[in-house]
C-alpha cells in the first residue's frame, strides 16, 4: 500500500464517508446487509487470519474503514445490536475450527502408535511443559521488544526452571518406552489454532508458534467470542423486541398510507360523481331550454 493509500485509509477511519463531501466507494451505508458486521467490530476472521497458514481469503461482505467510522458515530446515538450478528458469525467460525481440530486428533490416533494410558500421561506432561516454555518465551520476547527489560528477564528466569522440569519429564517418558518408539515424532494438536506440535520441537519452534500471527489471531477471535457471549442471550432478546417494534411501526405506516390512499380514492370518486352529476344537471337544463325554445318557435310559426 502506498503512502497515499495509507493516508486515505487513516482519514476514512477517522472521518467516515462524509469527509470532503465524499460517499462510500461501494455506494452503500454501514447498515446495508452487504456490509460485514464483524468487520465493524474489529473481529472478522478474514482480516485477523490474513497471510497465515489458515488464510480463508477475502470476506464476501464489504470491508471499508469509512463505513466503520460512520457506524461508530451512529452507535453513540443509537444501538444497532451488531454484536449479535458478530457473535453468531464467530460462533459458526469457531465451531467449524473445533470440528477440524477434533478430526485432526482422530487422524493422529489412527496413524500414530497407540500408547498405554500411563505412557500417554507422561507424554502429555512433556507436551504441556514444552508449550508453557514456548508461550513464556514468546511473551518474554514481546516484553523485550516493548522495552520492558526487567519483566522480560524475570520471565527468562521462569523459563530456565521450566526447562529443568521438562528435562526431567522427558527422562521419565523416555524410560517408560522402547528407544525405537521414543524416536518417533509424537504429535499433538494445538487446542487454540489446531496446528500440529511435536514432542521433540525445540523452544525456538514453539516460541514461533505461540507468538505467531496464526496462534495469536485465534486467541483474539476466541477471546472476542467469549466476551460477546457473556451478554448474547440478553442482547439477542433485546434486538428481537426492537425488531418487533420496528416491524409494528412499518406496518402502521403502511396501514396509514393505505387508509390515506383509500380516503383519497373515495374523495376522487366523490368529486368525479359530483362533476358527473353537475354535468348531467346542466345537460338536462340545456335540453329543457332547447325544448322550450323550439316550442316557442313553432307557436310563432303558426
Amino acid at each position: 500500500m502506498s503512502a497515499h493509500d495509507q493516508m486515505r485509509a487513516m482519514l476514512d477511519q477517522l472521518m467516515g464517508t462524509g469527509r470532503n463531501g465524499e460517499t462510500s466507494r461501494y455506494q452503500v451505508q454501514f447498515n446495508d446487509p452487504k456490509v460485514c458486521k464483524s468487520f465493524l467490530l474489529y473481529c472478522c476472521p478474514h482480516d485477523i487470519l490474513a497471510s497465515t497458514r489458515m488464510d480463508i481469503g477475502e470476506c464476501p461482505k464489504i470491508h471499508d474503514n469509512a463505513l466503520r467510522a460512520d457506524f461508530e458515530k451512529a452507535q453513540q446515538k443509537f444501538d444497532h445490536y451488531y454484536d449479535v450478528d458478530a457473535t453468531e458469525h464467530l460462533q459458526a467460525f469457531i465451531s467449524d475450527c473445533d470440528r477440524r481440530t477434533e478430526a485432526a486428533r482422530k487422524r493422529l490416533l489412527e496413524t500414530q502408535e497407540e500408547l498405554t494410558a500411563e505412557v500417554a500421561e507422561k507424554a502429555n506432561a512433556v507436551h504441556e511443559l514444552a508449550e508453557k516454555i514456548g508461550q513464556t518465551l514468546a511473551k518474554a520476547e514481546e516484553l523485550g521488544a516493548q522495552g520492558l527489560v526487567d519483566e522480560s528477564l524475570k520471565l527468562m528466569g521462569e523459563i530456565e526452571d521450566l526447562r529443568k522440569k521438562k528435562s526431567e519429564a522427558e527422562d521419565t517418558y523416555r524410560n517408560s518406552m522402547p528407544v525405537s518408539s521414543y524416536q518417533q515424532q509424537k504429535l499433538r494438536v494445538c487446542d487454540v489454532c489446531s496446528a500440529y506440535l511435536g514432542i521433540h520441537d525445540n523452544d525456538r519452534r514453539l516460541a514461533d508458534h505461540f507468538g505467531g500471527k496464526l496462534h495469536l489471531g485465534f486467541i483474539k477471535i476466541r477471546e472476542k467470542l467469549s466476551e460477546l457471549e457473556k451478554n448474547y442471550e440478553e442482547r439477542h432478546e433485546a434486538r428481537r423486541k426492537f425488531d418487533e417494534q420496528e416491524r409494528y411501526k412499518r406496518d402502521d405506516k403502511r396501514s396509514h398510507r393505505s387508509r390515506s390512499g383509500d380516503r383519497n380514492e373515495r374523495h376522487r370518486r366523490s368529486r368525479s360523481r359530483s362533476r358527473h352529476s353537475r354535468h348531467r344537471s346542466r345537460s338536462r337544463s340545456r335540453s329543457r331550454t332547447h325544448k322550450h325554445d323550439r316550442r316557442d318557435r313553432d307557436r310563432r310559426r303558426h
